[in-house]
């Protein structure tokens, strides 16, 4: 059996990586050698995650390989997508717009009011309105443009995290999380509740609020209902017309508000998505693939079929791979000398590798982890999470409520987090644990001999800890490091992931810059566009825009020898 004396020694191959969805919504960060969903915004009429975007009345989601797929009313060619690849789509009234894999955006439909005419430059999130459009720049600020009637293109300032919109108004979830409403307030939906959050949406006349702790907050023109939301436990929710639809913890639907057109009438299973339209809603099965619900006037509850529509998500231990899959079962590669390639069948939302063992949420949002398990690290406790961070040799995991649990080796503290405190992220290291709190800053725990545990000043979006240094992505684009290691490049970057000791950052353009150890060539990334990196012990694995994966460096265990049961390479 490995000790502890042989994983000190090993400790220079140790794989904690982190995976950005790049530029796009889902921030889907696999962190410290883990993986969490870190759910962003609704952009409303849009998506819970970005690959499904509802507008009024049509749709468009994001297929696997990155092109776009539009249904419904066409009438001001709102339904007619650009050729390209993207990594978030987002639908207003009468017309749409995406995220381009380099950041830029493309907006196409109605133009009356120049709603489909984005500034330049780069962004990592979008929000279609009713007849304007607002995105979520690259250093943090808010742009917006269209129709201003009401003072809902006039963004205050400040850094957010998401940005949202409805028809006369709009929302933004700042950095420290609260949030700021401004346009038409005649119901009050500019006026949303004090409070922390991590996720906003704005309906017709509305808006909802995931709190902290995973229950909702809404708010404005509640005639329907729409404003009245159920109890319980959720990770997204999107507003739409005079209806509201979330999705619970455990990975079913909630609707609830006006149902004229069958609107509540939500399919059962498990999803990872929701949008909501104007009376019309659609979900992203586990599979996925897609189902609508509600009005079907223009075909827009008539999804397309025989096509994927979720993205695969990397995870990269030391010296094993594993994939979450478009059907949700998990596949891995590479070493598997004590079972940390071996997962357990089931339909899971996210995987992460550690050192020596995996852990995975299911679609229930419980978890389950494998491998090696000496220190208990692979015996996670009870409850329902919304991330999870294996480390070398402990794990800890992101409750609902917010709060933190570790477990597993606790020798240097790097199992006993702080306590109270709420937190969005975390990233646990070789002996040291990092989580990213509620309002944006950085706490760290556990070995700080390499300064590991004394994080930078300033406000995040993003996390990852590595052997003896952990590194974050603030609210302006721009990295920070803190431990050993080298200085990251300078630049605008969507995600970062820390290796055994290399590290690999997602640029704002979709392509990539590694720096640190280059023994195998692990820091030599290929060219192209892509939309998630994973670091392992002595390799990488990114996931282009087309969906293809590609892994370069150490290949002793065949952890760069991909498999695939999904029909792509």
């Amino acid at each position: 059996m490995l000790n502890r004396t042989t994983c000190v020694r090993m400790v220079s191959r140790l794989a904690l990586t982190l995976v950005a969805w790049g530029p796009a919504s889902a921030v889907c960060v696999l962190a410290a050698g883990g993986a969490g969903l870190v759910r962003a915004p609704a952009t409303s009429p849009g998506p819970a995650l970005g690959s499904i975007g509802a507008g009024a009345y049509h749709n468009c989601a994001v297929r696997t390989d990155g092109t776009l797929a539009c249904w419904g009313q066409n009438d001001n060619g709102q339904s007619t997508p650009p050729a390209g690849t993207f990594t978030e789509v987002a639908g207003g009234t009468d017309h749409a717009c995406g995220l381009k894999a380099n950041g830029t955006l493309a907006c196409w439909g109605d133009n009356l009011y120049g709603q489909t005419t984005p500034p330049l430059g780069t962004f990592t999130k979008v929000a279609a309105g009713g007849w304007h459009t607002c995105g979520l720049k690259t250093n943090g600020t808010l742009d917006c443009w269209g129709r201003d009637n009401f003072g809902q293109s006039t963004p205050p300032a400040g850094t957010f995290t998401e940005v949202a919109a409805g028809v006369y108004h709009s929302c933004g979830l700042k950095t420290d999380g609260t949030l700021a409403c401004w346009g038409n307030d005649v119901y009050g939906q500019s006026t949303p509740p004090l409070g922390t959050f991590t996720h906003v949406t704005a309906g017709a006349n509305h808006g909802c609020g995931l709190k902290t702790g995973g229950t909702l907050a809404c708010w404005g023109y509640d005639f329907y209902g729409q404003s009245r939301p159920p109890l319980g436990t959720f990770t997204a929710v999107d507003g739409g017309g005079w209806h509201t639809c979330a999705l619970k913890t455990n990975g079913t639907l909630a609707c609830w508000g006006d149902n004229g057109y069958g609107q509540l009438n939500y399919p059962i299973g498990t999803f990872t998505e929701v949008t909501a339209g104007f009376d019309h809603a659609c979900g992203l099965k586990t599979d996925g693939t897609l189902a609508c619900w509600g009005r079907n006037t223009y075909g827009q509850s008539t999804p397309p079929t025989g096509e994927k529509f979720s993205r695969r998500l990397l995870t990269a231990g030391d010296a094993h791979t594993c994939e979450l899959q478009l059907d949700g079962t998990l596949a891995c590669w590479g070493a598997n000398s004590v079972g940390q390639g071996t997962p357990p069948p089931g339909t899971f939302t996210e995987v992460a590798a550690g050192l020596l063992h995996t852990c995975a949420r299911r679609t229930n949002g419980t978890l389950a982890c494998w491998g090696y398990n000496d220190y208990g690290q692979s015996t996670p406790p009870v409850g329902t999470f919304t991330q999870v961070a294996p480390g070398s040799l402990h794990t800890c995991g992101l409750r609902t409520s917010g709060t933190l649990a570790c477990w597993g080796d606790d020798s240097s503290g790097q199992s006993t987090p702080p306590a109270p405190g709420t937190f969005t992220q975390v990233a646990a290291g070789y002996d040291h644990t990092c989580g990213l709190e509620t309002g944006g800053t950085l706490a760290c725990w556990g070995d700080d001999f390499w300064g590991q545990s004394t994080p930078a000043a300033g406000t995040f979006t993003q996390l990852s800890a590595g052997t003896y240094r952990s590194c974050g992505l603030k609210t302006d684009g721009t990295l920070a490091c803190w431990g050993s290691g080298g200085t990251p490049p300078a630049g605008t970057f969507t995600g970062v992931a820390l290796g055994g000791s290399h590290a690999c950052g997602l640029k704002t353009d979709g392509t990539l810059a590694c720096w640190g150890n280059n023994s195998y060539g692990q820091s030599t990334p290929p060219s192209g566009t892509f939309t998630q990196i994973a670091a392992g012990g002595y390799h990488t694995c990114a996931v282009r825009t087309d969906g293809s994966f590609v892994c370069w460096g150490y290949n002793g265990s065949g952890q760069v020898d991909m498999i695939f049961k999904d029909g792509f390479s």
